[in-house]
């Protein structure tokens, strides 16, 4: 049988996508025994996933994890080992692994960090990248395809679509979740996830931008619209601007508060309920794609290219010159609320 090595721990929205690689696995290699290394707070994303058979949970920041993770996984020949991470510890783990076959980010003989010629089109565009920083910059602006894609080609693998598996308890919380807040089914339900968590200021909407936009497809709807406003929970004082400013525009009635300390899966199963998720590029976007939800997704600092929607829906991307830039402060002006309605307007049309 097969045994294939995933070892892929951040962040939790790439964990999530590079699930799209699974489905290329089974099919070139047969009955493949799929174990992935990840990190503790992303093991909900990949357990439940009908091919993986192990998880193996490992903090790269944490020496004992690490050494603890390294003790179990050398103790088996790989088939395959994919190393997708580039921090020190886990290029070493991955360096001190027996395989037939290594992709990825490793070290070398002298103990600097490396990674093999097949995965380039990947690692040549960060850190790692052996044409150095101002280069893999430009590559990653120049780049015009989805890391899926990439992810697929570089591997030698059929491209495919990440999946994420819920648990009947996630399941259930969003259903209860749905009756105890009456979601009218006469009304389109639009999840806003505006946030970004703390250290992509640009990366987000502002509270009154995302309540302009939620009043103009609320005029343009003719049942109106049931807005489910996400976010973790930093971003709690953010979503009480948005849930105060939906009510001063007359939306109190047509607004629900998805909370900000829901588990990770139940998080993913209250985004399931949703017909349209406006979001930024985080995690709810990619857990939206995995659960085969519309969405209006926009980009500022980081790149549009690389998302992959699957026809899911539409990305509003900043027209400014630092678009791409991933600099924390990118200009986002360009995102209008009128933008996103007219996005969200044809997604919903189609």
């Amino acid at each position: 049988m097969p045994e294939v090595l995933i070892l892929k721990t951040a962040a939790l929205g790439d964990v999530l996508r590079t699930t799209s690689i699974l489905p290329g696995i089974a099919s070139t290699l047969p009955g493949a025994r799929i174990t992935w290394a990840t990190a503790p707070g992303a093991v909900d994303l990949v357990r439940t996933h009908p091919l993986v058979s192990e998880v193996v949970a490992v903090e790269p920041k944490d020496a004992a994890s690490v050494a603890a993770a390294q003790s179990e996984l050398r103790s088996r020949r790989w088939t395959r080992v994919i190393s997708l991470d580039d921090e020190e510890p886990l290029c070493a783990l991955a360096s001190r692994l027996v395989t037939d076959h290594l992709s990825g980010a490793t070290l070398d003989a002298t103990g600097q960090r490396v990674y093999t010629p097949d995965v380039a089109p990947w690692f040549d565009m960060g850190l790692l990248s052996v044409h150095g920083k101002a280069e893999a910059d430009r590559l990653k602006i120049a780049n015009q395809k989805s890391q899926p894609r990439i992810y697929a080609e570089m591997l030698g693998l059929p491209m495919g679509k990440p999946t994420l598996q819920l648990t009947s308890e996630a399941i259930s919380y969003a259903e209860d979740f749905a009756r105890r807040h009456e979601f009218d089914q006469r009304r389109p339900v639009i999840g806003l996830n505006t946030g970004a968590g703390g250290r992509w200021i640009s990366k987000q909407l502002s509270p009154e931008r995302t309540v302009e936009f939620a009043r103009r497809v609320a005029d343009a709807t003719p049942e109106s619209a049931t807005f489910v406003v996400f976010g973790g929970e930093s971003e709690a004082d953010r979503n009480a601007q948005i849930l105060d400013g939906l009510a001063r525009v007359g939306l109190r009635d047509h607004t629900v508060d998805a909370g900000t300390k829901n588990t990770l899966l139940e998080f993913a199963a209250l985004i399931r309920l949703v017909d349209l998720l406006v979001t930024s590029d985080s995690l709810a976007l990619h857990v939206a794609v995995a659960l085969d939800r519309r969405i209006v997704a926009f980009f500022a600092p980081t790149s549009a290219a690389e998302i992959e929607l699957y026809g899911l829906g539409e990305k509003v991307a900043s027209t400014a010159p630092d678009a791409c830039s991933y600099r924390p402060d990118a200009d986002n002006v360009s995102i209008t609320p009128e933008r996103l309605a007219e996005a969200a307007a044809r997604v919903l049309a189609g």
